[in-house]
């Protein structure tokens, strides 16, 4: 199976490679986005992550492949489109994970929605071929038959337009498999210590430590890129000649809901909140996700926690247009990531490219004198063509023999399986729905975690011995985070089966007790922090 994500086996060929021609630093949806486009064009691609794939900001998004319907706003018609077309080429490579979505706004005043109309067909236009559907005007009485939940006073209709919903973590995932298949190698659990230098301060590759073993490695390669995202400047300041990467990190927190208080599948869209951000309530995995804020922070984290004021404006956002009194104890689990805002320079030795309006989900390109390459910015949605922009420069700067890219068309891992079992939950794992359920068979005794009264959202123990054999998860919590997303959905379920899943990772893996108690303890002091309004109740 060397197609599948095998630590072990990356290790060896980590040792057999002499010089990479691209390295890259970062294992989020920029950086696996990059190492996808880079191995599929044919070059030798390394992928180092300190920590688990998407650990960070892009396990956090608000599940959502879309093109921003708050950009138009700000005129920034061009970000629009890209991301409207970046959107098709997704929903066509990866059909198993995105899916078309209903989008509806409520309107109360007639003049904003006639504005909200404008907006959301020239949105329509924008997409061309590419469209999800059509926008369109619903009554008073439509809006509240799809939302029974909604307060009615003052309401005059809304408007109906689609966009899409996909799981970060677990593309974040199938691209990481995708460049395994095209010939990428990568690592999780592997920190860059340093930047390697040759003659006229160029860089010719990294100094990184294997977090299981301490090891040290020295990796040559002809370019690194830096595609850490929030800890952009911690790299850039590695590298003495790079210009300093000045990042404004802003936090996005969410809270789910357990659905009673959001029957709906069709998501909603508060147009403006108090603090000017739009606030979606989507239906994820039979709940209802709720966000986001926007706060800004002093440092970047890996773990960042969401703040009292963050949950107490949107409990209040939300509470304001539904018939609930909702409450910190009805949260599910809440959670926070972090959005780098790049802050421009004014140093004129800097090199930057994608020079548009400084707005968070923008990109930008950033080149050293050393030639260390940093990608800044940007969204889930838009991570293909971030990849493309960044590898197109990475041939120019590390002088690589030119090969056009080739992902628009590229299916993504687990997108060619049949689609007749309607199951969600099965048809995320794409093929590998025929591996792990051949594993069942194979091994009757593996149980059942029973999450929900709805058996489809029930886990079985296949499937984590799956997670750790081929997907590379390390960790309770990169299984229940990343993999199942129960972190995310239920921190007090998470914390009731941590034992049980660190118990069949340990035989995995060839761990003893120890580590087992150690694992466990972790996870739920991490766990906490999702969890509101109070650590008592655990």
């Amino acid at each position: 199976m060397k197609d599948f994500l095998n630590r072990d086996r990356f290790l060896n060929i980590l040792e057999n490679v002499n010089i990479w021609d691209v390295i890259i630093i970062g294992g989020g949806a920029t950086g696996l986005g990059i190492a996808l486009d880079s191995s599929s064009r044919g070059y030798k691609t390394l992928l180092l992550e300190q920590s688990d794939f998407s650990k960070a900001t892009s396990s956090r998004s608000t599940k959502l492949i879309h093109g921003g319907v708050r950009y138009l706003a700000q005129g920034n018609i061009r970000l629009v489109y890209e991301a409207l077309q970046e959107r098709g080429f997704l929903l066509k490579n990866a059909p198993h994970l995105v899916k078309k979505q209903k989008f509806i706004i409520p309107v109360f005043n007639w003049k904003m929605g006639v504005m909200y109309w404008t907006g959301l067909k020239l949105y329509e236009w924008l997409s061309g071929s590419l469209s999800f559907g059509k926008s369109k005007f619903l009554s008073k009485y439509e809006i509240i038959k799809k939302f029974p939940e909604i307060k009615s006073k003052e309401l005059k209709g809304g408007i109906l337009y689609y966009d899409g919903q996909f799981d970060d973590a677990r593309l974040a995932i199938n691209l990481a498999q995708t460049c395994v298949k095209k010939g990428g190698i990568l690592l999780n659990y592997f920190q860059v210590e340093s930047l390697l230098k040759k003659v006229g301060n160029k860089i010719s590759g990294v100094v990184a430590c294997d977090l299981e073993t301490q090891k040290k490695y020295f990796i040559s390669s002809k370019i690194v890129i830096n595609a850490t995202g929030v800890f952009s400047d911690t790299i850039s300041k590695m590298d003495k000649s790079a210009c300093p990467i000045f990042i404004k990190p802003s936090q996005g927190t969410h809270i789910v809901l357990d659905k009673s208080f959001f029957s709906s599948s069709n998501a909603i869209v508060i147009p403006k909140t108090d603090d000017g951000r739009i606030l979606f309530c989507v239906p994820w995995y039979d709940h209802v996700l709720v966000g986001t804020t926007d706060t800004f922070l002093e440092k970047s984290v890996l773990e960042p926690k969401p703040l009292e004021k963050e949950i107490d404006f949107i409990l209040q956002t939300f509470n304001k247009y539904f018939i609930f009194n909702t409450k910190k104890n009805d949260i599910l689990s809440a959670f926070s990531g972090l959005r780098p805002l790049f802050v421009s320079s004014s140093n004129n030795s800097c090199f930057y490219t994608n020079k548009t309006k400084d707005i968070s989900r923008s990109h930008k390109l950033i080149i050293s004198s050393s030639g260390l390459i940093s990608i800044i910015g940007g969204k889930w949605t838009t991570y293909r063509k971030m990849a493309e922009d960044a590898v197109n420069k990475a041939i120019e700067i590390g002088k690589l023999h030119k090969m056009p890219s080739i992902t628009k068309n590229l299916k993504i891992y687990g997108s060619k399986a049949s689609y007749k079992n309607q199951n969600y939950h099965w048809n995320k794992y794409g093929e590998d729905e025929y591996h792990i359920k051949k594993l069942i068979d194979k091994n009757p005794l593996l149980g059942t975690f029973l999450i929900s009264k709805d058996s489809s959202y029930s886990y079985t123990e296949a499937e984590v011995i799956w997670m750790v054999r081929y997907e590379m998860a390390r960790t309770i919590e990169d299984v229940l985070a990343r993999r199942f997303r129960l972190l995310f959905l239920n921190a007090k379920k998470a914390i009731d089966i941590a034992p049980k899943i660190a118990s069949l990772m340990a035989k995995e893996l060839s761990r003893d007790e120890k580590w087992e108690k150690l694992q466990v303890a972790s996870f739920k002091k991490l766990a906490m922090q999702y969890y509101f309004p109070s650590t008592s109740v655990l």
